[in-house]
């Protein structure tokens, strides 16, 4: 369904497009970009400062997918519109949380 995520044995690495400022908390949907490399697009409410919006793209990631915020981490990205994050647990279920969030 998606290119957006990396399956690994432990986790789940997911690309995504962060907008800041967006003026809701919300996930947009998976997209392709002109590097046709796909990812999951989400806005934040939060400002780009001080690590607010990266900690705001965690805890909507976590709530939606109904998993602890500790299990979601940015591995890169940090300042970047596009990120990469992993996110700890079984990847058969994750995905399948994915996919739920993704068709609401």
């Amino acid at each position: 369904m998606s290119g957006a995520w990396q399956v690994f044995t432990d986790h789940v690495r997911l690309s995504v497009r962060l907008t800041p400022n967006g003026g809701r908390d919300a996930i947009d949907g998976v997209e392709t970009g002109a590097d046709d490399e796909s990812y999951l697009k989400v806005r934040v409410s939060a400002v780009p400062e001080k690590g607010k919006a990266n900690k705001a793209l965690i805890v909507l990631l976590a709530k939606k997918l109904g998993i602890a915020k500790s299990a979601v981490s940015l591995i890169s990205g940090d300042t970047a519109r596009k990120k990469i994050l992993r996110i700890d647990g079984d990847p058969e279920d994750l995905i399948g949380r994915l996919k739920a969030v993704l068709q609401n």
